[in-house]
């Protein structure tokens, strides 16, 4: 009764915001997918108009951004990696004139089509930027009726039309990344009826990626009801794995929490280190800060000191990450859906360099390949963040692979 009530009330939810998924799709097998990496930021790192302007320049993109090549494409896919996943920032898409939506929706579909001739396939992702002022996750993707949801909706659908104009066995399209709600929120389920329904109307046998809430975690998926996205097939189901977070965003300094800034020299697994020497790095980090006051500093150390204490005392190591990828297992089974469609679509770790001061290369390394193993282990296939930046597999100038981490991703190293 419970399972015909939730189908009910999530179909009439789909109706209700604009489209209703198609049957015809459910006989279409989706996109089959092992080993990937994210090439953020080819459509993202904006150059939007300070408010109150709600524009951006043109070109959107900064122009410095680091950008995949041919040549970086191909020697990715000689790597022993099988697809790529493509996130798009939809501010420029959504502030622009239609003829402006064409042009940028062209040069997507351009490098979707360049990685294609790589041999790699593609998923393309929509990734609202919660740092722009305007187009930002409060406004686009808050609730059914954030102001910006329908045009965001008819962008999905506009850009599921042109992707099926591919080889529906190379492309896919994932309508959001990481969305806001809380776990099992009734109001995600409409929104993603909602854009997987157009989609569907717009592309009928184009592989379509769903998520759950709560920022795509594994909470998130747990909380998904999947039979009832069934009438949206071919289907694939996504999550996000960076935990432990005190690890894996160690001196990440987009992160609200105040531990995070001066985090470091955390290790993994945490048996090869200790709470004392991580302690004292951090009070050393903190020591060169001199933006935040000494206050400040005292209220984050405190937190900090807490929660290390209950890192060190839980001992992570690959069964913490175990633990949780088989809770997506268990969702799967239940949900009667394959491994192979599980996608841990995002995973990875900071190193350090100039800019953050993370984890050894050693720990970053041996964490990276705990997670990719164990994934492999449960049948998911897997897409690592990032081709570039400060979790990068690859020197954002040089182009040089990071031989630890190809290693830990089990891929080979090629000139």
């Amino acid at each position: 009764m419970r399972i015909a009530r939730r189908s009910f009330i999530a179909g009439a939810a789909s109706a209700a915001l604009g489209f209703a998924g198609t049957g015809s799709a459910t006989a279409a097998q989706p996109l089959a997918l092992r080993r990937g990496v994210n090439l953020w930021p080819w459509f993202s790192l904006t150059r939007e108009f300070p408010a109150p302007r709600t524009d951006y320049d043109w070109p959107p993109f900064q122009l410095d951004r680091p950008v995949p090549t041919a040549l970086d494409l191909a020697r990715l896919r000689r790597s022993g990696l099988d697809f790529v996943r493509i996130p798009v920032d939809p501010g420029p898409f959504l502030a622009g004139s239609a003829a402006t939506r064409l042009a940028l929706i062209g040069q997507v579909m351009a490098a979707v089509a360049e990685a294609l001739r790589s041999d790699l396939s593609v998923i393309l992702n929509l990734q609202v930027n919660a740092a722009t002022h305007h187009w930002n996750v409060a406004r686009i993707l808050d609730g059914p009726e954030a102001p910006a949801f329908p045009a965001y909706r008819d962008l999905v659908g506009a850009l599921a039309a042109r992707l099926s104009d591919f080889d529906r066995g190379r492309v896919a399209l994932e309508p959001v990344n990481e969305p806001p709600q809380s776990c099992g929120a009734p109001a995600w389920t409409r929104m993603q009826q909602a854009l997987l329904g157009a989609a569907r109307h717009a592309a009928p046998q184009l592989t379509l990626v769903a998520t759950g809430s709560c920022g795509s975690m594994v909470q998130g998926i747990e909380a998904l009801f999947a039979k009832s996205l069934a009438a949206f097939e071919p289907l694939l189901f996504t999550f996000h794995f960076y935990e432990p977070y005190l690890f894996s965003h160690q001196g990440a300094p987009w992160m609200s929490e105040p531990v995070y800034r001066s985090l470091n020299a955390v290790p993994w697994p945490a048996s090869k280190g200790s709470l004392t020497a991580t302690l004292a790095a951090v009070r050393a980090r903190m020591a060169e800060d001199r933006e935040r006051s000494e206050q400040a500093k005292r209220a984050a150390y405190a937190e900090t000191e807490r929660v290390l204490k209950v890192y060190f005392d839980a001992q992570p190591d690959r069964r913490f990450v175990d633990g949780y990828l088989r809770k997506v297992r268990a969702w799967a089974e239940r949900e009667g859906i394959a491994p192979g469609r599980v996608l841990m679509g995002e995973f990875g770790a900071l190193r350090s360099d100039a800019r953050y001061v993370a984890a050894p290369a050693e720990d970053r390394a041996r964490y990276i390949a705990d997670v990719r193993e164990s994934a492999e282990a449960f049948g998911f296939p897997w897409a690592f963040w990032n081709a570039f930046d400060g979790m990068g597999l690859m020197d954002d100038v040089t182009r040089q692979f990071d031989p630890p981490i190809v290693r830990a991703l089990g891929l080979s190293l090629v000139p």
